[in-house]
Formats: structure tokens, C-alpha cells, sequence
């Protein structure tokens, strides 16, 4: 499958970002929006020089929530940068490199300690910011493994997570490129409505109409 996929979209060169801090940041705030919205408060971040570890930890919630507008829950995702920064700053002396370079267990635990971050947000840290094996499980994952009978309607985020971590090597790079593909995918083919006309999966069995449990 993986490979049915790459030869389709190509090597996605997923996550988007120049620093660690970026690629953190924007999985923040890319919960429940899409990456257009994010890009744009990323925008909005870097041109008031603001991403910056320090710069984030002293800036008062209400000037981060108003840089951050245009990723949507603005106050809301405002509080949680200032929750993931302050874990960094006070506990790390501002040193994301000290906070990430940690074994996978021990930082995943760390990062689902912080309020307001779960496990796609903390996986997509480890992943795509630490560059550790960590597999991303989303919306668009659990429905093409769904319908392709790789998962059941039941399995909840760990499931998933975990049956596929089993099946593929321990390669954060494949991982990365893997899930992004999945994402190339679900936004293109694999929608609520499914396209199956064309897509680099259609050749292995699938039932379209197959839709996750809503949570």
C-alpha cells in the first residue's frame, strides 16, 4: 500500500517547517483546522519575530492568542502553546533540544502530561519535530484502514497505533512519508464520500462505505 501510494503522490516532505520550535508549534495549532489556517498564524508569528522559545514563554496570553487568530480557538490554543512553552522553558532552561532528545516513551508521556495535548499532537512532535519513531494515527488513518479491513470500527487511537507500529520497521523517515501519504490520500480519495476512481489504493479489497466511530 505504502508503496502504491508514493508512486502516486510522490515523497510528501511532510511536516512543513525550518525549526523543531515551528514543527511544534503548528501541531498545536493545526488541532481541528486545516494547515492554510495554520500557515497563516505561523505567518503572523514569525513576522513579529515571536517564534522563539523565550519571546513565547514571555508573551502575555492575549498578544499570543491575537498572533494566532487566523488557526481558529485562538484563546484556547493560546493557553496550550503557553502550557507546551512553559514545560520547556522552566523545566529545560528553554532547551527544546534537551526536551526532545529523550527516549520515545519517556517524552511521550511528558508531552501527554501537558494540558491540552493529546496524542496526535504528541506523536506529531515526536515524529516530525524529534524525528523519533512515533506513528501518527488521524481521522483520515483509522478510515482507510477501516475500509480497506486493516481495522475495526471499534479500535480506539492506541489500537491503531499500535498494530501499526508492530507491522512496519522502526524508521521515523518511513513513518513520516507513510502518514503523510495516508494524508495525501484521505483529503484526496478516501473523503466521508469515498473517491475511489483513481486512487493508488483502489486495487486492494475495500468496502467505501465504511466510516469510523465518531469519538
Amino acid at each position: 500500500m505504502y508503496a502504491a501510494m508514493r508512486r502516486r503522490f510522490g515523497h510528501q516532505n511532510w511536516w512543513p517547517g525550518d525549526t523543531a520550535l515551528e514543527m511544534c508549534v503548528g501541531a498545536i495549532l493545526t488541532q481541528n483546522t486545516n494547515w492554510g489556517n495554520v500557515a497563516r498564524a505561523l505567518t503572523n508569528l514569525k513576522a513579529a519575530a515571536a517564534l522563539d522559545l523565550v519571546v513565547l514563554h514571555e508573551m502575555p496570553p492575549a498578544k499570543l492568542a491575537e498572533l494566532i487568530r487566523p488557526a481558529g480557538y485562538f484563546n484556547i490554543k493560546a493557553r496550550r502553546l503557553k502550557n507546551f512553552i512553559a514545560r520547556v522553558a522552566e523545566d529545560f532552561t528553554a532547551n527544546l533540544a534537551a526536551f526532545l532528545n529523550r527516549d520515545v516513551p519517556q517524552l511521550r508521556a511528558d508531552l501527554l502530561a501537558i494540558n491540552g495535548i493529546g496524542p496526535e499532537t504528541a506523536d506529531s512532535i515526536i515524529l516530525y519535530a524529534a524525528h523519533k519513531p512515533s506513528f501518527v494515527v488521524d481521522a483520515y488513518t483509522h478510515r482507510i484502514l477501516l475500509r480497506h479491513g486493516l481495522a475495526k470500527r471499534r479500535y480506539g487511537y492506541d489500537a491503531i497505533k499500535s498494530m501499526i507500529e508492530r507491522a512496519l520497521p522502526q524508521d521515523a523517515e518511513l513513518w513520516n512519508d507513510y502518514h503523510a501519504q495516508l494524508v495525501a490520500v484521505g483529503k484526496t480519495h478516501c473523503r466521508p464520500r469515498a473517491i475511489c476512481r483513481g486512487c493508488p489504493l483502489q486495487r486492494f479489497a475495500h468496502d467505501e462505505h465504511k466510516q469510523p466511530v465518531r469519538r
